[in-house]
C-alpha cells in the first residue's frame, strides 16, 4: 500500500493525486496522508520510508531511501514462509475498495512531459511520456513519424518496434535526437533519417547510490529527465542523483559535471554545489539554467573550465510558493520545465500550474500565464494542469501541458494560448 504524505501543497490535492497515480500507471492502494496523520504513527522522517508490517498487524522493518529491493524482496519471503506454517496469514481477505484513477486521455496524447520545437528543420518534437512514444511532427502538428510501440520496454530497433518507459526530455543535433528515457535510466538516440532508435548510454537499471563514470552502456544512470546540447557535449539533468551531468557525443564518456550528490541548495564550485532533483535545462551558450525542482528554485551553472553553481531564486527544500518579485523574495513550487527567449527566462512552475518569466540580470519573476489554478482554458485566459516541459522557438513559447493530455503555444506578444491537433488529423 502506498501512503502519499504530501511534501508539496499541490500534491495534497485530491485530484492532483489521481493524476499522479494514473501518470506513473501505479496499480496498488495508494492513500492521501494529507495531514501527515500515517507519517506520525509510524514516525517517519524521510521520502520515501518502506514500513514492513506482518500479519498480524506488527510492524517488523523500517528502512528509509531507495535501493533496498532485494533485501525486502528476502525479507517478505521469509515472512510469508513463517505465517504460513504459524497459519496465521490469511489468502482469501476481502480487496480494498479502490477509487479508481483516470486512465491516460483516449486520445493522441498521454502525459506529455517534455516539448522541443526546431525552427531551423521546422519540426516539433513531443515526449508521450503516458504512451511512451516519441512523437516527430511538422509545424502544422501534423505527425510525421512515431518512434515507440506505445507499451513500455526497454528495446531498441526501428520505430515500429523500439520501446521507452516514461521518456521526457530531448535534444537536437544534425539528424539525431536523444531522448532522457527516464525510467528506463538511459539516454535513446534516435535517427530521425534511418527511423531507428539505439541507446548510448545506460544499463537499463537505475544506479545502486551515486553513478560512476564511464563509457555508453557500461554505465548505469539515475532518472535522466531532461537534456540540452552544446558544442559535442550532451548535458544531462540526471534528477535521480541531484546532479547534472556530461557526455561527449564523440567518444560516449559520462561524467558528472555539476552536483555533489547532496539533496541540499548550495551555491559554489561545480561539483561542490548541492543540487535539487534537476529537472529542466535550457543553454545560453555561456550557462545551463535549471529548473531544480525539489528546492523550487532556478540555478544558472557557468560554462567552461571552471564553473560555479548560482541560484537566482529559490531559498531552500522547503521553502515554496507562488511568490511574483524579485530575489529573496520569489516562492515556486516544483518547476520542472525551463526555456530561454531573449533576455528572458520562462518557467513551467508545474505545481503552481503557471509559466512564469525570469530576467536573470535583475533576479526578478512575474506571471505570464495561467491562474494558480488548474484548468483547460486557452485563448486569452489560458488555464493549465501541472505543465512539465518549455520550449522557445521563433518568439513563440510551446508548452507540455502535462495532465490535460495537449501541447499548447503561446503568442507571448498577445498573451493569448492555442492548443497544437498534435495526432488529431492528418
Amino acid at each position: 500500500m502506498g501512503v502519499h504524505s504530501a511534501k508539496f501543497p499541490n500534491e495534497a490535492v485530491a485530484e492532483s493525486l489521481v493524476e499522479a497515480v494514473a501518470r506513473h500507471g501505479i496499480t496498488h492502494p495508494v492513500v492521501n496522508d494529507g495531514d501527515f496523520a500515517i507519517w506520525q504513527r509510524y514516525a517517519v522522517r524521510a521520502w520515501p520510508t518502506l514500513v514492513l508490517v506482518d500479519p498480524q498487524g506488527y510492524v517488523v522493518g523500517a528502512v528509509a531511501g531507495e535501493g533496498h529491493g532485494p533485501a525486502l524482496r528476502e525479507a517478505i519471503q521469509a515472512l510469508i514462509a513463517e505465517h504460513r506454517q504459524a497459519g496465521t496469514l490469511r489468502v482469501d481477505g476481502r480487496p480494498f475498495a479502490l477509487r479508481n484513477p483516470a486512465p491516460p486521455a483516449d486520445g493522441f496524447l498521454a502525459y506529455p512531459g517534455k516539448v522541443l520545437a526546431d525552427v531551423a528543420s521546422r519540426r516539433l518534437f513531443v515526449a508521450n511520456s503516458g504512451h511512451h512514444r516519441i512523437v516527430v511532427a511538422d509545424p502544422a502538428a501534423q505527425v510525421r513519424a512515431v518512434a515507440g510501440i506505445g507499451e513500455p520496454g526497454f528495446a531498441d530497433g526501428s520505430f515500429a518496434t523500439a520501446r521507452f518507459r516514461h521518456p521526457q526530455g530531448m535534444a537536437l543535433v544534425g539528424e539525431h535526437l536523444y531522448v532522457a528515457d527516464t525510467e528506463n535510466h538511459a539516454i535513446r538516440r534516435l535517427d530521425l533519417r534511418a527511423r531507428t532508435v539505439e541507446t548510448v548510454g545506460g544499463t537499463g537499471e537505475q544506479a545502486a547510490g551515486r553513478p560512476r563514470p564511464g563509457t555508453g552502456r557500461a554505465v548505469a544512470l539515475n532518472s535522466p529527465w531532461d537534456l540540452v546540447s552544446r558544442n559535442g557535449t550532451l548535458y544531462i539533468a540526471m534528477a535521480g542523483c541531484h546532479q547534472v551531468w556530461a557526455m561527449d557525443l564523440t567518444t560516449g564518456t559520462l561524467t558528472p559535471f555539476a552536483g555533489s550528490g547532496r539533496e541540499e541548495l548550495r551555491d559554489g564550485p561545480r561539483l561542490e554545489a548541492g543540487l535539487n532533483q534537476p529537472s529542466g535545462l535550457a543553454t545560453d551558450g555561456q550557462a545551463l539554467f535549471v529548473a531544480d525542482s525539489e528546492a523550487s528554485a532556478i540555478r544558472v551553472i557557468t560554462l567552461g573550465d571552471v564553473g560555479r553553481v548560482t541560484t537566482l531564486v529559490g531559498a531552500g527544500l522547503f521553502e515554496f510558493g507562488d511568490q511574483d518579485g524579485t530575489g529573496a523574495a520569489v516562492r515556486l513550487q516544483h518547476p520542472l520545465g525551463i526555456a530561454l527567449l531573449g533576455e528572458a527566462c520562462y518557467i513551467a512552475d508545474t505545481y503552481n500550474h503557471k509559466i512564469k518569466r525570469l530576467y536573470p540580470a535583475l533576479r526578478r519573476v512575474e506571471t505570464v500565464l495561467g491562474t494558480g489554478k488548474p484548468g483547460r482554458g486557452e485563448g486569452a485566459e489560458p488555464t493549465f494542469f501541472e505543465p512539465g516541459g518549455l520550449s522557445a522557438a521563433a518568439g513563440r513559447l510551446y508548452i507540455a501541458d502535462t495532465n490535460n493530455h495537449r501541447i499548447c503555444v503561446a503568442d507571448l506578444g498577445a498573451g493569448t494560448v492555442a492548443v497544437l491537433p498534435v495526432g488529431e488529423s492528418g
